[in-house]
């Protein structure tokens, strides 16, 4: 069994870590609304689902053809 209990939320520090991406990208899908953040106090969290789905909802890479 996990010791470690499951993250519910991460702040824009950890966000830029996990999607390796820059603050400004971050605060600009929040912006734009499609990432979804939220408040608590002075701190912008964003909540593990909606992270996931933003990280999601990035295009995948088509293979190309080998010829």
């Amino acid at each position: 069994m996990d010791s470690q209990p499951t993250r519910l939320a991460y702040d824009i520090s950890e966000v830029c870590v996990l999607a390796r991406c820059s603050r400004a990208y971050v605060y600009q899908a929040i912006n734009h609304g499609t990432l979804r953040a939220v408040k608590r106090g002075r701190r912008t969290l964003v909540l593990a689902p909606d992270l996931a789905r933003w990280l999601s909802s990035f295009p995948a890479i088509s293979p190309k053809n080998a010829a």
